[in-house]
C-alpha cells in the first residue's frame, strides 16, 4: 500500500507596506526566492497598509515607519487594534531608539533595519510566520 503524501507546508502570507516602490520590489524580489513564502500584497502608504491587513489578514506584515496619509505606527495600531493577533515586522531605515520603542507599543512583534535584511528578513519572517 503506498504511502500518503506529505502534506505541503503552510505558506507565509506577506504583506509589503513602504512608500518607496523600488524597495518594495527589491523586498518582493528578495522573498520570491524562498517558495515558503507569498507576498499576497503590497501599500504604499499607512492607510492601503490598514485597508489591506484588514483585508487579506497576512501572516506577517512589513511595515515601514515614514509614511504619507498615516504612518506605519499609527498603521500598527490600527490593525493591532482591529486584528490583536496580526503579526508586524517593522522594516526601518534607522535605528532610533524612539521609533522602535513606538513601534513596539503600537504592537510591533519585531523590527529590522533596512540595511539588514538581505541577510535577516526571510528568518524573521519564518520565525513570526510559524507562530
Amino acid at each position: 500500500m503506498a504511502a500518503a503524501p506529505e502534506p505541503l507546508e503552510e505558506r507565509i502570507r506577506v504583506l509589503v507596506a513602504d512608500d518607496e516602490r523600488l524597495f518594495v520590489e527589491m523586498v518582493e524580489a528578495l522573498l520570491a526566492a524562498d517558495p515558503r513564502i507569498d507576498v499576497v500584497a503590497h501599500a504604499y502608504n499607512g492607510r492601503e497598509a490598514v485597508d489591506r491587513a484588514l483585508a487579506l489578514h497576512p501572516d506577517v506584515t512589513l511595515m515601514d515607519i515614514a509614511m504619507p496619509h498615516m504612518d506605519g505606527i499609527q498603521a500598527i495600531a490600527e490593525i493591532r487594534a482591529h486584528d490583536p493577533h496580526a503579526c508586524i515586522l517593522v522594516l526601518t531605515g534607522g535605528n532610533n531608539p524612539a521609533d522602535i520603542a513606538e513601534a513596539r507599543k503600537a504592537g510591533a512583534a519585531a523590527y529590522l533595519t533596512k540595511d539588514r535584511i538581505a541577510n535577516e528578513l526571510i528568518p524573521a519572517i519564518h520565525d513570526l510566520g510559524s507562530h
